[in-house]
């Protein structure tokens, strides 16, 4: 896929894209831990970037069906690029101003999600977009895997600011480099935004398959990955007494992730719908290991085999709505994916911990374990989710 340079400048794009996505908030708590915010801060600016990018995601659906993906990628790259240097010239100095340059940081983030995701539909063959999502996946992985240390090695040498403007280079690369998609968008004006995205919701109404695995992936995110998220520091801290447990399930999941892209970049499994959704349930792994008393390598391959798990749900996934979903409908569909699974998840956060109090880690570790086995499960038993799409 990398001798293709179209396919090249594609994965460029979404790999900066991706890259600076997940440097904002690493970089704003640098800057916490040099004084330059406050912890209250902190959650004030990260609160906004996902106010940003909630409002954007339907919003940029619409558009990129409407008009030329490619457009709506670059008007989505820019709005990020010109807001970082805003950001970095009031972070810390006045919070509103930084908070606005936030909302306009989650918004160009959110409207380029769906727009990516179309337009690789439109520039890779069918054939090749298996390999396709899983080559921008593996990029993702392993920027996860070597940017914190490098990122942290920066900060040594380079103040919050100059960090901050090099994540609006990295939006300004993905803005301009991605190529010329081939078209297949519905002709612009007409019906209104509502109507239009209702007909998108129409449309993903029309695939049984996809409501269920949404409804998988969102039930997973929403309890799995916001208890593992709270609970693991606490675990490592309490259980262990070592931060080691913390650090080495992360980056057991993050290796496992990795191996799952390059498994399912080349492997092409009978029933890819429902090995997606056995993979999707191997999350459950990772609450079950914090609720039981048990080695601290457990913990860690537990976490490994959820990352592996991931992917194998993931890239299949993508590609079947690639692939099923009706061109001009596209990137509204892909729109309801991310704010479904992705907004759900600050809620499931923010309920954790009170659920915590209320009932216990444990009650609620479990809760969390069943909900990540059987949501999957029962959308198994939805037929087209077998292969993701009708039997061929």
């Amino acid at each position: 896929m990398l001798r293709s340079t179209t396919f090249l400048r594609l994965w460029t794009a979404t790999t900066a894209s991706g890259i600076a996505t997940w440097a904002l908030p690493f970089v704003l708590g640098l800057a916490v831990l040099s004084r330059s915010l406050t912890a209250v801060e902190l959650g004030v600016l990260l609160a906004a970037r996902t106010a940003g990018f909630l409002a954007a995601v339907p919003v940029s659906g619409v558009l990129a069906d409407r008009y030329a993906r490619r457009q709506v990628v670059l008007w989505s790259g820019l709005t990020s690029a010109v807001a970082a240097p805003v950001l970095a010239a009031f972070v810390g100095n006045s919070l509103v101003f930084a908070a606005v340059a936030a909302v306009a940081m989650g918004a160009g983030q959110g409207a380029c999600r769906p727009a990516f995701q179309a337009l690789t539909a439109e520039v890779v063959a069918i054939d090749q977009r298996q390999q396709a999502n899983a080559a921008m996946t593996l990029s993702v992985r392993v920027t996860t895997l070597v940017a914190p240390g490098l990122t942290a090695l920066l900060a040594l040498f380079l103040n919050t600011q100059v960090l901050l403007l090099g994540i609006g280079a990295l939006w300004l690369v993905a803005a301009l480099v991605p190529p010329v998609g081939t078209g297949g968008t519905a002709p612009g004006g007409g019906s209104g935004f509502v109507a239009d995205f209702w007909d998108g919701v129409r449309e993903a109404r029309r695939h049984p398959w996809f409501l269920a695995g949404l409804g998988a992936l969102t039930a997973v995110i929403a309890t799995g990955y916001s208890a593992t998220g709270v609970v693991l520091p606490l675990v490592s801290r309490d259980r262990y007494d070592t931060e080691a447990v913390l650090a080495g399930a992360l980056t057991a999941y993050t290796l496992g992730a990795l191996a799952g892209a390059l498994l399912i970049a080349r492997w092409r499994p009978r029933h890819a719908g429902w090995t997606a959704l056995f993979g999707l349930a191997l999350y459950g792994f990772a609450p079950l290991s914090l609720l039981l008393p048990v080695h601290p390598f457990v913990v860690i391959a537990a976490y490994a085999v959820a990352g592996l798990g991931i992917e194998l749900f993931n890239v299949p996934w993508f590609t079947a709505t690639q692939r099923e979903v009706e061109p001009s409908k596209l990137a509204r569909v892909s729109s309801l994916d991310f704010l479904m699974s992705y907004g759900l998840a600050p809620i499931g956060l923010a309920l954790i911990a009170p659920a915590i109090s209320a009932f216990g880690a444990p009650v609620v570790l479990a809760a969390c374990a069943v909900i990540c086995f059987a949501a999957p499960a029962l959308a198994a038993l939805v037929p087209s989710s077998r292969d993701f799409g009708p039997r061929r």
